[in-house]
C-alpha cells in the first residue's frame, strides 16, 4: 500500500531568504552533496542558487583548478 502524504502550508514565505547560521566542515559536506548529485536527488536542485561562503584560499585553489584541470 503506498504511503499517504499530507501537505502542510509553508511556514515561511518564498520571498524571504534564510540567514545562514550553521557551520559545516567541507569534509562533512562534500560527500553528502556528491552522493545527492550522483544519485540525482531532486531536492538538491532546490539549493543550486544558494550562495556558499568559502575562505579566500579555497576560492583561489578552486579558480586555479577550474582553469588548469587536465582533460580526461
Amino acid at each position: 500500500m503506498p504511503a499517504h502524504l499530507r501537505v502542510f502550508p509553508s511556514t515561511q514565505s518564498t520571498d524571504e531568504t534564510q540567514e545562514a547560521n550553521v557551520r559545516v566542515s567541507l569534509g562533512d559536506l562534500l560527500p553528502l552533496v556528491a552522493a545527492a548529485h550522483r544519485l540525482n536527488y531532486l531536492w538538491l536542485q532546490d539549493f543550486l542558487d544558494d550562495e556558499v561562503a568559502i575562505t579566500s584560499d579555497l576560492y583561489e585553489v578552486l579558480r586555479a583548478f577550474r582553469a588548469h584541470r587536465p582533460s580526461a
